[in-house]
Formats: C-alpha cells, sequence, structure tokens
C-alpha cells in the first residue's frame, strides 16, 4: 500500500499526471470536507453540493490532464476557486436564491464525527450546529460567503479577495461585519455555543 499522507499535494499532482490515479484519490481524500463544505454552506442544499463537488473534480482532472495547471503549492485555493466559480455559474443559471432544505436530517456539521459523545452532548452539539447554520444563513450573501470561505474553507483574506473579485480590506470588511451581526443575534436570542 502506498504511503501519501507524506506526500505533498505537488507530489500527488505529478504522480497522477505520471498515470497514478491512487494519487488523485488520495488527494480527493485531504481536501474533500474543506471542499464539500464550503460548497455546501454556500448553496444550501447538500445534493446539490454533491453534484458540484463532483464537478469541481472533473474540472481538475481536466485541468491536469491537459497539462493547463499551473501548481504554485496551492492547489487547494485552486480548487475552491473552481468549486466557488460553479456555486456562481450554477445561480446565474437559475437565477434565484438558494432554498434551504428544512427537513434535511443530517447537518453539514455530520461530517465531522464526534468520537465518544454521550446521546445528551450529540444532541447539544447538533443543536449548536442548527443555530449557527441558521444564523449564517440570515446573513448578507457577502459576509456569509466570506466567513464561510475563512472559517471552513481555510482559505487566507487574500485568496477570499481573489475568489470574490474584492480587494483584501473588503473582504476583511465583510468579515468584520458578519461576525458583528453572527455576534448581536447571538445577544438577541441568548445562545450560547
Amino acid at each position: 500500500m502506498k504511503n501519501f499522507a507524506e506526500k505533498t499535494d505537488h507530489e500527488l499532482i505529478q504522480q497522477f499526471i505520471a498515470g497514478d490515479s491512487d494519487s488523485l484519490k488520495a488527494i480527493v481524500l485531504r481536501h474533500k470536507d474543506k471542499l464539500f463544505t464550503s460548497i455546501v454552506f454556500l448553496v444550501k442544499d447538500k445534493f446539490l453540493a454533491e453534484d458540484i463537488f463532483q464537478d469541481t473534480f472533473i474540472r481538475i482532472i481536466e485541468t491536469l490532464k491537459a497539462g493547463r495547471y499551473n501548481d504554485e503549492g496551492k492547489f487547494l485555493p485552486w480548487s475552491m476557486r473552481i468549486a466557488h466559480n460553479l456555486c456562481v455559474d450554477h445561480f446565474r443559471k437559475v437565477k434565484r436564491t438558494p432554498l434551504i432544505k428544512q427537513n434535511d436530517e443530517k447537518d453539514i456539521m455530520g461530517i465531522f464525527p464526534f468520537p465518544d459523545d454521550n446521546a445528551e452532548i450529540k444532541i447539544i452539539k447538533k443543536q449548536s450546529h442548527e443555530r449557527v447554520h441558521e444564523m449564517l444563513d440570515r446573513l448578507p450573501d457577502d459576509q456569509r460567503e466570506v466567513i464561510i470561505l475563512r472559517h471552513f474553507g481555510d482559505l487566507s483574506f487574500k485568496q477570499i479577495a481573489d475568489l470574490t473579485n474584492c480587494s483584501i480590506n473588503t473582504a476583511l470588511g465583510r468579515m468584520r461585519y458578519g461576525l458583528i451581526n453572527l455576534r448581536r443575534m447571538m445577544l438577541e436570542k441568548h445562545i450560547n455555543l
């Protein structure tokens, strides 16, 4: 069994280009949680997010196979840009805001397992995640997007600015106002997380 954990993204990409399909599986597994979580928070629909997630990796594979990938050691931001652009493309096609599925039993935070938690702790964590999700949904789109990309996508403010076509100061401002709005909502509703 090959040990991919010790390899960098660059090494895995080079191995994939050389014909090793297992290298692609390793890089997908390495980044899937951050990518998928960010997509879900952007489109607010798990099933649509799965489609966009798959389309993202189809684009990645096509770009790698065509030799058009410019490796600057930034695979995750590059793949996040592809996913973000696919989300934007989707909303341009449907020309409507996304709807949240209220009856979806599995919250996005369900991706992150909580080992050894008893039932009460699991319920409390689920309720906390639902509250955060509801508050994020109440934010203006530009503030929600920056918070999602920063906290769930783990992108720098420069990467966020590039991705959203704004200045770093604008991205920082959106983050600041988004956090202020979240704190205000928590105080108004007496929510403790």
